[in-house]
């Protein structure tokens, strides 16, 4: 994944999308003027394009923009677009996930109107397209090798394949997606996953439109009736507030002009449910200059009153916070965007004057002026004390807000009776993972058939003792990894296994050369010899090659010398040897002790395991043991003792 540069990237919210726009030009053309012109019509149709779906839409902070990107550009929010022409922006959606998804909706949008552009968006959690198909992806896909394979086009979801790719750059995935596209198109359950999603926008953007009667200060009427986006401002300014943000308040200079005398003007406003639920769901109390507020018992009147208090409020300290810092946007200027065009190489070198100097200046200023009617929005949010000195410098009474009927707030039911909402989409998910569950334990239980030779209509009839031992031998040969020990079928779904010490032990016991046996006393905590650098690592080797024939030599001198002490003790009659079967219960351990050899022969580790588990298995009675927890867990199921209770 990939972030804004360092030197930004302290100044992005971690609550921002970020999304970049490519048409197959971009990584073609090597004419900047041609290439610049043409990314500029193309701006121009995308605005047009989804200015009817986001032209009555209230963002939480910041409105759907792009930019052009033309190169070199170290602003840019992906670094390795920075030698493309494309065009990028990013807005941040707070509290409000809904942003970010009318986001993604709109990108779906643009590349069903444009076919011939790829777009990538991400946020600060990297791909999310990719979290919302989490259970649909193919094994190889993770956050490390998703970099520059997912994008939008022609309204899909398109995955560049890793076998065609496999370490592809942004300029490698867009020729890619450019001449082969079809297969790079991701699979229907990934594609049904993501449209799901964003399947109800458009309708669901205008739903989450809040509207609501308010009584607020002439001044603060004013300003939403010209601009009416700015109410965002005015919740984020009363949301975020800290303690010097309260002192703003607790004045008003900006928006109470007469103090107590201010009259209160009922208006009409329109803000996202988010914000809707900000306001209502924290306790403020109205600032002492402030105009006295309707009695409780008049509960409609107090409720319109007191959101319009904390709306005024909220706007008084972003407006005089920003002011305070110094923190406004100088917008698109003029002279900036002609700067841009000229580090671009836009003109060309040409000599101001010159007919073709005069006509891509003509181009530049018609593009110019187009996109500001557009960009209204974010210059407005970005720059909102000076727009807000304007408005107010404009002749305003209270008389221009008598008379005019105000309809009634929406019902906000929903802000209460959101528990079915929640509990359905809950339930959606569990669905999900069940069906993801399953499918990986049906994949699972056919793996380990093969390993094992077990079949899923094994009943206690077809009990076979060989089976214990095979799944043995496959849990410790095949389903365990570095990873960690998977039982077959994944009945155990919480295995907490240290595996690194795990495998030095079972080395450790098996004689391996070259490994070091471990200390049982090793602190809870401790690191493992994953934590060893690889200096450890050689000289474990070195010791190893060292000492390889001299620890042959002492293994066999040790081994024979255990026999002989053995020989006198009954050890031996605790194992079954590989020329002897077990013995019968009614035959006593005493008969096949008469019929052993002197010397030790082989011990028939298979039959020893088995008879172990049998052991075992009949000592519980029938009652949950360790022997029937730990073959469970294997897919192994004893049969019931058929004598047993008779």
């Amino acid at each position: 994944m990939e972030f804004p540069p360092s030197s930004s990237s302290s100044m992005v919210s971690d609550d921002t999308v970020f999304y970049a726009i490519y048409p197959d030009s971009s990584s073609s053309s090597t004419n900047t003027t041609t290439t610049t012109t043409t990314l500029q019509s193309l701006h121009l149709q995308i605005l047009e394009t989804v200015s009817p779906l986001t032209s009555e839409y209230i963002w939480q902070h910041q409105p759907f923009t792009l930019t052009l990107s033309t190169p070199p550009n170290p602003s840019c929010p992906c670094s390795s677009s920075s030698n493309l022409h494309h065009l990028h922006g990013h807005l941040r959606y707070g509290d409000n996930l809904d942003d970010e998804w009318f986001t993604v909706f709109l990108l779906f949008h643009i590349s069903l109107r444009f076919p011939s552009l790829s777009i990538r968006v991400w946020d600060t959690d990297g791909d999310f397209l990719l979290i919302e198909a989490a259970f649909h992806l193919p094994r190889w896909l993770n956050p490390d090798t998703s970099l520059h394979r997912v994008f939008i086009r022609s309204g899909e979801l398109h995955i560049v394949p890793r076998n065609r790719l496999p370490s592809p750059s942004l300029l490698d995935s867009l020729n890619f997606l450019r001449n082969s596209g079809p297969q790079s198109r991701a699979s229907d359950p990934v594609q049904q996953a993501v449209k799901n999603r964003i399947a109800e926008y458009p309708e669901r953007a205008r739903r989450n439109m809040h509207r609501v009667r308010v009584r607020v200060p002439l001044s603060v009427a004013q300003v939403l009736r010209h601009e009416p986006c700015m109410i965002s401002l005015a919740v984020e300014g009363f949301y975020d507030r800290d303690i010097d943000a309260m002192k703003f308040a607790a004045k008003m200079e900006r928006f109470l002009e007469r103090g107590r005398e201010e009259e209160l003007v009922r208006v009409w406003v329109k803000m996202s449910r988010a914000m809707y639920a900000q306001l209502v769901q924290q306790r403020f109390q109205a600032p002492k200059c402030y105009p006295m507020m309707p009695e409780r018992d008049k509960r409609e009147e107090y409720v319109e009153a007191e959101l319009g208090m904390k709306i005024a409020c909220g706007l008084e300290m972003m407006y005089q916070q920003r002011k305070r810092d110094g923190v406004e946007g100088k917008g698109s200027t003029w002279e900036a965007f002609k700067q841009s065009l000229e580090k671009s190489g836009y003109f060309q070198g040409l000599l101001p004057g010159s007919t073709e100097y005069q006509r891509l200046m003509q181009n530049a200023q018609e593009y110019y002026r187009n996109t500001s009617l557009h960009s209204r929005a974010s210059e407005l949010m970005n720059a909102p004390v000076r727009r807000i000195d304007e408005i107010l410098a404009l002749p305003h009474s209270v008389d221009d807000f008598k008379g005019q009927v105000v309809p009634p707030s929406d019902d906000d039911s929903w802000l209460y009776n959101g528990e079915e909402e929640l509990n359905s989409a809950l339930m959606e998910r569990q669905k999900e993972m069940e069906l993801y569950d399953l499918k990986h334990k049906k994949k699972g239980k056919a793996k380990e058939d093969q390993d094992t030779g077990l079949t899923s209509g094994s009943n206690a009839d077809e009990f076979d003792p060989g089976d214990i031992a095979k799944t043995m031998k496959a849990f410790v040969h095949t389903l365990s990894s570095y990873k960690g020990a998977e039982a077959p079928e994944d009945r155990n779904k919480e295995v907490d296994l240290d595996v690194d010490q795990f495998i030095k032990d079972l080395e450790s016991t098996m004689k391996h050369p070259g490994v070091e046996v471990a200390d049982c006393n090793i602190e809870e905590g401790s690191s493992s010899d994953l934590d060893f650098d690889d200096s450890d690592e050689s000289d474990m080797a070195e010791s190893a090659e060292e000492n390889e024939d001299g620890e042959d030599t002492f293994m066999q001198s040790y081994s024979d010398a255990m026999n002989e002490q053995l020989k006198a003790t009954t050890i031996q009659k605790s194992f079954v040897r590989a020329n002897e079967q077990i013995p019968k219960k009614d035959e006593g351990a005493s008969n096949a002790a008469e019929d052993m050899d002197e010397g030790f022969s082989p011990v028939d580790v298979d039959v020893n395991l088995v008879k172990s588990f049998l052991d075992s298995f009949s000592s519980q009675q029938g009652l949950p043991g360790p022997a029937s927890n730990l073959l469970g867990l294997m897919g192994v199921q004893f049969p019931q003792d058929a004598k047993k209770g008779k």
